[in-house]
């Protein structure tokens, strides 16, 4: 078994009030319930992504950089398959291709541009067919509301992700890196609001950029509270 210090969970268990809802979070199940309390139970089933981090009410998880086995993905899928859990994931994650209606002759009167789910960073894949030769697009959710012309002007032929890393009290980073870094991405566009904390969504993005090892061409937009574009 390969070891190397990386970055994993750890569970305080005396904050840890033995909800469960952190092993639920966890889709790669690396998180089970002992005696009450939640416990990392294999190393090598922990991506070091911290999905369940937002799930912990009491803030019993953190990360911590140590030398742990590497994440085995061929692994988490076998024991998924050994408890019959669909691989898939819940329906609201499973990465899937959008039709758009108008390419069936059904179109609405202002059609969308979307052309992938999910969406949101935190239940996006880190590897999809649809990565490959994108031109992707990392947007602060408040974004699309904020611009009237959102879907036109910047998702359209991008594969779009969305985020908003106040409120998800995530560090988007690590994620975006393995997007990056595993698949074919041919240039990012960061949309971010004007707002301060927004900036940590641009932060998490330059970061994967330089983390990836890649060179990709990449910009950011920012965007006014009443919707006008500020900054290129």
């Amino acid at each position: 078994m390969i070891c190397m210090i990386r970055r994993l969970i750890h569970i305080d268990e005396e904050r840890c009030n033995g909800c469960g809802l952190c092993a639920k979070a966890c889709h790669e199940g690396a998180i089970g319930m002992v005696d009450g309390k939640a416990r990392l139970l294999r190393d090598d089933y922990c991506d070091g992504l911290g999905d369940c981090l937002p799930a912990c009410p009491t803030g019993a998880i953190t990360f911590v950089e140590r030398e742990a086995a590497a994440y085995d993905e061929a692994a988490v899928q076998a024991n998924k398959a050994r408890q019959g859990v669909p691989t898939g994931g819940c329906p609201g994650s499973r990465a899937q291709m959008l039709r758009r209606e108008e390419e069936e002759g059904l179109a609405p009167a202002v059609p969308s541009q979307l052309r992938q789910w999910p969406v949101q960073i935190k239940l996006a894949p880190i590897s999809a067919p649809y990565f490959n030769g994108a031109h992707l697009l990392i947007a602060a959710d408040c974004a699309a509301y904020a611009y009237g012309s959102f879907h036109q002007d910047f998702i359209r032929g991008k594969v779009t992700l969305i985020g908003c890393p106040k409120l998800d009290g995530v560090d988007y980073s690590g994620k975006l890196t393995e997007i990056i870094r595993q698949n074919d991405v041919k240039s990012v566009t960061v949309v971010r609001m004007e707002v301060p904390c927004c900036g940590g969504l641009q932060n998490a993005a330059v970061t994967a950029l330089k983390n990836s090892g890649k060179f990709i061409p990449w910009q950011v937009v920012t965007i006014s509270t009443d919707g006008r574009v500020t900054g290129r």
